[in-house]
């Protein structure tokens, strides 16, 4: 199937070896090896042990890559999961300042980020006529509104018992606990996606909401389990970013949701629905991850990181367009 920006997606595996090498996918591998090559040269402390060392606080915003998949294959969209993080990384540290302990952090952390999605999921869903968009509009602003709130005066909280938390910042060897964690994800959704029933119904519901009804699918219940699901996301999200910084703001996880989303395009996920896989997506978060370290490294501005991502985005979709429309006039001329 060609989705709108004329890139050829498919939900199952592909045949060949060449076929592979040459797909959206094998050309994301190709531009991430790409990408190591070029932090090397860049900077000299591009190394193996850096990137294993800063990648947890990058790492945290892959979380939600898998449930922003399932969002955007539905043909929804949720802009909320960045006010999501902030809420529950402030609630997780106001906890711990409680001298509750971390199994209370985790659980305020999970809880919190569940319940945001599940208000998602249950406006979706009960007024069927609002676009997503403008619901998570609201819920985003009235998410980091409560954070603000619960910030107080200072807009900032620092945890007391850093300690505590520590069981989060664990590594196998030079490997972050998160950098696993992540893994066990992708291919747990991966293979929901791409192996079950309920991967071909989120399918089928993105295509063609109306006949995915009419042909038995519970299509509100699916949707309401996944912007649930992604709330949870953001909120295993917030608590890992939590035991990084040991700390939240008014700004934490400003921006997040316009990351996510991209990391889903860039790998081939159509926003318009029943479209793209999250195989692509999750090797995509890895490129822009490897980026962000890369040019960190150098100290560049944060705010030209994002343009350079944008940038690249923007190319990715209009690359395989222009050779789509290419192909469309060299047909036409042999006809």
């Amino acid at each position: 199937m060609a989705g709108k920006s004329g890139r050829t997606i498919s939900a199952t595996p592909q045949g060949g070896i060449k076929e592979k090498i040459f797909s959206w996918e094998g050309a994301l591998i190709l531009l991430l090896i790409a990408v190591n090559i070029f932090g090397a040269v860049l900077s000299p402390n591009y190394n193996m042990t850096n990137i294993l060392r800063e990648s947890p606080r990058y790492l945290a915003e892959i979380f939600m890559l898998f449930g922003m998949a399932f969002i955007l294959v539905l043909g929804d969209i949720d802009i909320s999961v960045g006010s999501i993080v902030c809420l529950t990384a402030t609630m997780g540290c106001l906890v711990s300042n409680k001298g509750m302990g971390v199994g209370a952090v985790i659980l305020v952390c999970l809880g919190v980020g569940l319940l945001c999605g599940m208000l998602n999921g249950f406006v979706a869903t009960k007024f069927t006529e609002l676009p997503t968009m403008i619901i998570t509009l609201g819920t985003q602003i009235i998410f980091r509104g409560i954070a603000e709130v619960a910030l107080g005066d200072g807009g900032s909280a620092s945890m007391t018992d850093i300690q505590s938390i520590g069981i989060l910042r664990a590594k196998v060897g030079p490997v972050p606990l998160s950098f696993f964690i992540v893994i066990i994800c992708a291919i747990i959704f991966i293979t929901v996606l791409n192996k079950t029933t309920f991967g071909r119904k989120l399918y089928a519901i993105g295509s063609n909401r109306t006949t995915a009804y009419y042909t038995g699918i519970e299509v509100q219940r699916i949707r309401f389990f996944s912007f649930s699901m992604l709330g949870f996301l953001a909120g295993l999200c917030g608590l890992f970013l939590l035991a990084s910084t040991y700390g939240a703001n008014t700004t934490t996880g400003n921006g997040f949701e316009m990351e996510v989303i991209a990391m889903c395009v860039f790998g081939g996920i159509a926003t318009t629905g029943g479209k793209g896989n999250i195989i692509g997506g999750f090797i995509a978060a890895f490129i822009i991850v490897c980026l962000r370290i890369a040019f960190g490294q150098i100290n560049m501005n944060t705010q030209l990181i994002l343009v350079i991502i944008g940038v690249m985005l923007i190319v990715s979709v209009l690359i395989p367009a222009v050779t789509n429309a290419i192909n469309s006039r060299k047909k036409t001329k042999k006809a």
